[in-house]
């Protein structure tokens, strides 16, 4: 997509965190962009300076009830789903929703990409390895996920989704990508969403005591935004065979610990950290193998921790976010 070739490109989601980055980015190309989010989990402070753009426009909707058609270009070319909460603490809040959106939603889109004739992307999630028994995690390992838990309204209801895409996808109804996000952090992220980076670098900044689940040696791969954003617009992009699932994430593997020291030592800041037992089913490690997505997309990530950290702790400083309670702190072993 570029300025020469504007597109009309649907983002469900487009108000969240990832996905408010990646409507800016599509702006940039020229695009035409209709964001849908029903604003559940997002914030439409997101938008602020996306609806300035005259290419830019808003649709407060549910992807489980049909989108209004009067609110639609009447040609879409590109359809990217992010729409989905994407952490313990608000995907658990109501089970049920978080199925339907990955289920009803994503067939709702699906079927809207069918009629569109709009190449069709799906933002799945590492949760589908569960907590992996193979390390690090490739597209062709089949995961190892209880079905039953707290966390099978996201985990299995991305897994369904992924199920329903590609059956579109064979049958010829719809061009499919599909990607599985690893640990994304960086500005934008909401204080009390659970995801760990959030809840540490809130917690460090206030001063207050670092919440820890588990020891702490448990392990993330954390990816900055703007190279997850570049993973997503380069998969869409891709012109070639049907690739399957592609990782998207940071091979850099590294101790929630580590994490923690990190980010003290950055802000300065002596806080204490306290330890809580670890939530059922949080993976004990998780790193992607980004094999396919540098083979298939010439992609990897670019951004050092050290980097990454310092952007979304300056933005973390100006938004004045509140310290997350313990409560509500609980770590977000995908990362969506």
């Amino acid at each position: 997509m570029s300025p020469a070739k504007p597109q009309n490109v649907l983002v469900a989601g487009g108000a969240g965190f990832l996905g408010s980055h990646l409507c800016d980015a599509l702006i940039e190309t020229g695009a035409h962009v209709v964001c849908v989010d029903n604003l559940q989990t997002s914030s439409g402070d997101n938008l602020r300076g996306l609806r300035r753009s005259p290419r830019f426009t808003f649709v407060e909707a549910d992807i489980i009830d049909e989108l209004p058609a009067s609110a639609l270009p009447r040609k879409l070319d590109r359809v990217f789903n992010l729409a989905c909460a994407a952490s313990p603490p608000l995907y658990q809040a109501d089970p049920e929703h978080t199925m339907m959106t990955n289920v009803v939603g994503t067939r709702n889109l699906l079927r809207l990409a069918e009629r569109h004739r709009a190449r069709f992307l799906q933002a799945s999630t590492s949760e589908v390895y569960g907590d992996p028994e193979v390390h690090p995690q490739v597209e062709g390992y089949w995961g190892n996920v209880n079905c039953t838990g707290p966390r099978a309204c996201y985990d299995e209801g991305k897994r369904a989704a992924e199920a329903l895409c590609f059956d579109f996808d064979r049958a010829r109804r719809v061009e499919v990508r599909l990607v599985r996000i690893f640990n994304t952090y960086g500005p934008r992220m909401l204080p009390d969403d659970g995801r760990i980076v959030s809840n540490v670098v809130t917690q460090a900044l206030s001063g207050a005591d670092i919440t820890i689940y588990g020891d702490g040696s448990q392990t993330r791969s954390f990816c900055y935004v703007d190279d997850l954003v570049d993973g997503l617009m380069r998969m869409m992009a891709h012109d070639g065979p049907q690739p399957g699932p592609v990782n998207l994430g940071n091979p850099n593997e590294q101790t929630v610990r580590k994490l923690v020291e990190d980010v003290l030592a950055m802000t300065g800041h002596r806080s204490a950290v306290t330890y809580h037992p670890l939530p059922q089913d949080d993976p004990r490690r998780r790193k992607p193998d980004i094999g396919r997505a540098q083979a298939v997309l010439g992609w990897a990530p670019r951004t050092p921790l050290a980097e990454g950290l310092r952007a979304t702790l300056e933005w973390f400083r100006e938004a004045e976010a509140p310290v997350v309670a313990v409560e509500t702190a609980m770590p977000l072993s995908a990362a969506d």
